[in-house]
């Protein structure tokens, strides 16, 4: 396990994300999406799906706001790092230099502007990043985190390619800062186990993507093929032990545990999956975890920390003194764990829209602020 948490304090000074309108399970299944009993089994009741924003442009829309209510200045921001797992839009190109020209403008001086593809746990990845990029001495106190991913056919399919997870679209954002905001980074947590890295992977072979074509995303027959070769027994093992060693394993290095923790903001999984992976293992109470409102957004990539702690916060489901824990993991496999203590609760609205934003980006303008 790798553990960061001396130096100079860190701050979460703002976050945000900016979702398109979601999309209920039975419109899925009457389109012909997904099973009614299989989309029953994830227990996901709806999934936010853009009709016109692009992923850059949604991290870009989250990001506005992330840093407006950080009270954050673009020339205070000497980071960009931009978090992805699917397609972005554009081949051979730098989303993250889009999402920092339409955040912080066009200064003629930008900080560095940043991809990181550790697929569903990119955002907490770049917080580890940026974390130690900020305590490394820069002279820009900031750092802006984004995450963006529009899941579409041909080459996806949000409801059957990942079965047991909902994929979503949308945006969201984070705002690191020396310089104080509403809650303190405790600690940071992460774990990798790279025997697993074939669980996505399967037995296919390394190939160009087909001319003209999109390869479909099949997770499913990749997971099998790799548990053919590999076997559950040891698959299993490693899992848990890596979710165990971030998790509990960064709590105990607070002198904490599952008890003293006020809301834990849980990867936008399928029900079976958080109760498998999160709730049963740990004794979390889903009422406790972002799970009563993921179900109704789905799987946003690596944005589920950054838009779960903004839900908490504008629902005022944590105030001051209380103690949240992002959790995450992706393929690779890897983990993390960060741990904040709220110095306050910010008077934010779910509801809050701003219209110069939303008019501002092609699409069909029906995000909102939070």
């Amino acid at each position: 396990m790798d553990s960061h948490q001396t130096g100079a304090p860190l701050y979460v000074a703002g976050c945000a994300s900016w979702l398109p309108p979601a999309v209920t399970a039975e419109q899925a299944v009457a389109a012909g999406e997904v099973g009614a009993r299989d989309a029953a089994r994830t227990g996901v009741t709806s999934v936010t799906v853009s009709t016109g924003h692009s992923a850059p442009e949604m991290a870009a829309l989250a990001a506005r706001v992330a840093l407006r209510r950080a009270d954050c200045p673009p020339q205070d921001v000497g980071l960009v790092l931009h978090a992805s797992l699917y397609d972005q839009g554009h081949d051979l190109w730098a989303p993250a230099s889009y999402v920092q020209r339409r955040a912080l403008g066009e200064l003629p001086e930008h900080a560095p502007a940043m991809e990181v593809k550790q697929v569903s746990n990119g955002g907490m990845a770049s917080l580890e990043l940026a974390a130690a990029y900020l305590r490394a001495g820069t002279d820009r106190p900031a750092a802006l985190l984004t995450s963006g991913d529009v899941f579409c056919p041909p080459g996806f399919h949000r409801w059957t390619s990942d079965p047991g997870t909902v994929y979503a679209d949308g945006g969201a954002a984070l705002v690191l800062s020396r310089d104080g905001g509403f809650a303190r980074l405790l600690g940071r947590f992460n774990v990798s186990e790279p025997r697993l890295e074939g669980m996505h992977r399967g037995a296919a072979p390394f190939a160009p993507a087909e001319s003209g074509l999109r390869r479909v995303v099949d997770l499913d027959t990749r997971k099998r093929e790799f548990l053919a070769g590999t076997g559950r027994a040891a698959a299993v093992a490693w899992v848990g032990g890596g979710q165990r060693r971030a998790l509990a394993g960064g709590l105990a290095s607070l002198g904490l545990e599952v008890g003293d923790i006020a809301r834990f903001v849980l990867p936008h999984l399928g029900g079976r999956r958080l109760a498998a992976t999160y709730f049963q293992p740990f004794g979390i109470d889903p009422e406790r975890s972002t799970w009563p409102w993921s179900r109704s957004i789905g799987h946003l990539g690596g944005g589920d920390q950054f838009a779960g702690l903004a839900h908490l916060v504008e629902t005022k489901q944590v105030g001051a003194g209380d103690r949240v824990v992002l959790v995450g993991v992706g393929a690779g496999f890897s983990w993390s764990c960060a741990v904040l203590e709220l110095l306050a609760c910010p008077d934010w609205a779910a509801s809050d829209t701003w219209p110069d934003e939303a008019e501002d980006a092609p699409g069909d303008g029906a995000g909102t602020g939070g």
